[in-house]
Parts: structure tokens; C-alpha cells; sequence
């Protein structure tokens, strides 16, 4: 009789290196605009394919969190953008993928991203990671044939598995994502991620690195327990890591209870626009034209309150610090902004609140938060705090 197979109780953890290459603040904008663009065009035609020119070209922006993964024979290490709005891996957007051990299944995919986008065919070969070089024997990714709007090699795919239904010929079909693969040959006992970034600031943090975690949270890069939240019935929030939050300013309402999506791929807090006015009301930011973000003395923001985000029973605070731009990146806002400036990252949504999806809490919520999205039966998303829930160096 063989031995039985471990299941691992501690997480698989791989660093995450923080990538800046952008020109200006408005790099930045027009990365999350597409991309809310392309979720949004997902609700209407289902698989995010885009078989054509991109919308909005951003060919010369790289930003994002890369992992280093191995595939193939020969072993090849490949640096992939973590995504949590896709569920397909793939790559080949630069370092070209060539194994032996490949087995070319000959099913076309590819997705759009809004900011980018790949084509190409679905493959299976083996996939290493982490530090004691654990493998997927048999996963399944993606090899782009062609894509636009990566400077890095592709992408690891954390998004719901559902995201790939219909992909192949059946559209009851779903392709494992890396946690089912990794679940399926018991190397993790449930489908969780784990996500944790350090803010971009001063001193020995100003790169911002982050990890992310496979089977359990990792118990070292939060306080406390995590708490969860289901995923909300709203429709588009809910085929993403979609949950059910309000938000105030103080003791002021800002956003009513409502759904929304959380991503590591947007950079700014973006909420719906009606909720927008309100909070540029109560803060008395204005618009700098020449950046795109609301601009605020030091006098409004030593009179800035806390957002509180309300997710189930639970409340959110997200201090005066956490709502502006770090200051020690004030140059790379093209110019619109001096080093002691002050720039809120609080955006506007294009449509007001009952869409659907009436939020992002992107990258500038995930460095406050610890933040753990389990797709099991019943998926469901949780955060806890962090060493940098209250940082005050932005």
C-alpha cells in the first residue's frame, strides 16, 4: 500500500515584486479606466476575448506585481502579473515558451484585459514555484501566439474559476485555475489566496513589495482573524471577488450598501460617481487637471476623517493617510505635482451607484489590508489588518 499524500497546513508563499514603470499619474488612470472598461464589457458578452486592437493602447506602461514561475523541460523561469479579475494563466508575452514536455491541447483562447490583451493556445505542461520548488504536474495555461500591453511574460490568474466557463467547446466547461490544481493533487487542502502588499513609501518599504499565499492565510502578515464576507448575488460584481460594502466619511455616508468588485490590479480606491461627489464635497478637494486626481491643502488634510468601509458585520478604517497619494512619488506625476503636494486617490466611476459594480477596492485598499479570496462552494472574500493598516509615511 502506498503512503498517503500530505496535505500541507502551512501556505505556499511566493514574494511579489512591485513594478513602477509609468510615465505620470495619468498612466495610471487610463489603466484602471480600461480595465473597468473591459469587466464592464464582460457582462455583456461573457468570455473577455478581444480579437482586435485595444481601445485604449498602453504599450508603453508596465506596472503591477510579478511571481516567478518555472515551467517546462527545459526549466524555464517565466515573471507573470498576479491578476485577480482573470482565472486563465498564460505565457509568452516576451520570454518565448518552448518544453519539451508540452502538450499542445489545440484549444484557441485568449483574453482582454482592457489595458492589454493575448491570444494564443491552451497548452499543459509542468509548473514550479515557491521556495521549496513545489510543481503542478498537469496544469493548464495558456502560450500567447500574440499580445499587446505586456513588458513582462504573461499572467498568474487568481480570479474565480468561473471566469473560464465556456472557454473550451462546452460552455459548461471550466478550466482548473492554479489553486484547483493545486487542491486536486492535494498539495493544498482548500482554494484560498492569500494577498498582502506593503505600501509604497519611505525608507526600507518604498518599493512596495507584497506576497502572495496558496492553501491557507499566512498568519504572519496579519493581526488578529480574518474576517469574512460571501460574495455578493449582484450581478456583474458577482462573477468576479465581488462583495457588499458601504462606505462613510466619518459619520457621513458616502456610498450606500451596494456592490462592488476587490482587485489587485487597479491602483486607486474608485467608487460610483454620485458617491464621488459626495466625498469631494466633504473634503473639499479640488481637481488638478494635469494629474487627474483631487488635490487638497495642508490644512484640509490635517481636518481629514477616516473612510470606513462596511463589509458584513464588520467595519474598515482607512486612515487620512491611506487616502492620499505617497508623497515620495509626487514626481512621477508628470509634472502636475510638487514633492510637499497633496493628491487624494479617491476616482469617479463612470456611472452612479446601482450599476452593479459601484466600487473598486484596488491596490491602495489591499496595502492597508490583509485580503484572502477563497473560492470554495461557497466563495467568499476576507481581510484583516496589517503592521500597515495605520502607516502614516504616504
Amino acid at each position: 500500500m502506498g503512503s498517503p499524500i500530505e496535505v500541507r497546513n502551512s501556505p505556499i508563499t511566493l514574494p511579489m515584486t512591485r513594478r513602477l514603470t509609468f510615465s505620470n499619474a495619468s498612466d495610471l488612470l487610463r489603466h484602471d479606466e480600461a480595465l473597468v472598461a473591459a469587466l464592464t464589457e464582460y457582462s455583456t458578452h461573457g468570455r473577455r476575448v478581444y480579437p482586435g486592437p485595444l481601445p485604449v493602447p498602453l504599450e508603453s506602461f508596465h506596472w503591477g506585481y510579478t511571481v516567478s514561475v518555472g515551467i517546462g523541460n527545459p526549466f524555464k523561469i517565466y515573471n507573470l502579473i498576479v491578476d485577480s479579475t482573470s482565472s486563465i494563466t498564460w505565457v509568452g508575452a516576451n520570454t518565448p515558451y518552448l518544453s519539451s514536455t508540452g502538450v499542445n491541447t489545440e484549444y484557441h483562447i485568449g483574453v482582454n484585459y482592457g489595458y492589454g490583451s493575448f491570444e494564443g493556445t491552451l497548452f499543459r505542461d509542468s509548473m514550479s514555484f515557491g521556495p521549496d520548488e513545489l510543481s503542478i504536474n498537469e496544469m493548464q495555461f495558456g502560450v500567447a501566439s500574440t499580445s499587446q500591453g505586456f513588458f513582462y511574460d504573461g499572467v498568474l490568474a487568481i480570479g474565480p474559476r468561473d471566469l473560464t466557463r465556456g472557454i473550451l467547446n462546452s460552455p459548461e466547461d471550466i478550466l482548473p485555475t492554479v489553486t484547483d490544481c493545486l487542491v486536486r493533487q492535494r498539495t493544498i487542502s482548500r482554494p484560498i489566496v492569500g494577498i498582502f502588499f506593503q505600501p509604497v513609501g519611505e525608507g526600507s518599504v518604498r518599493l512596495g513589495h507584497g506576497e502572495i499565499s496558496f492553501g491557507v492565510a499566512n498568519p504572519e502578515r496579519y493581526y488578529g482573524k480574518v474576517k469574512y464576507t460571501y460574495v455578493t448575488a449582484t450581478p456583474l460584481s458577482s462573477r468576479f471577488w465581488g462583495i457588499d460594502q458601504g462606505i462613510t466619511y466619518g459619520d457621513t455616508v458616502i456610498l450606500e450598501h451596494t456592490a462592488g468588485i476587490v482587485n489587485c490590479g487597479c491602483t486607486f480606491l474608485h467608487i460610483a460617481s454620485d458617491a464621488f461627489e459626495k466625498y469631494e464635497a466633504a473634503t473639499g478637494g479640488t481637481m488638478n487637471a494635469a494629474v487627474g486626481l483631487l488635490q487638497i491643502s495642508l490644512y484640509q488634510y490635517n481636518a481629514l476623517r477616516s473612510l470606513y468601509f462596511h463589509i458584513g458585520s464588520d467595519k474598515y478604517k482607512f486612515i487620512p493617510n491611506a487616502q492620499i497619494w505617497p508623497r515620495s512619488l509626487n514626481y512621477r506625476l508628470g509634472g502636475g505635482g510638487g514633492n510637499d503636494d497633496i493628491f487624494l486617490i479617491v476616482k469617479a466611476l463612470t456611472s452612479p451607484t446601482g450599476s452593479g459594480l459601484d466600487f473598486i477596492n484596488g491596490y491602495v485598499f489591499l496595502q492597508r489590508f490583509y485580503t484572502v479570496f477563497d473560492g470554495s462552494a461557497r466563495p467568499r472574500v476576507g481581510f484583516a489588518r496589517t503592521p500597515f493598516t495605520l502607516y502614516t509615511r504616504n
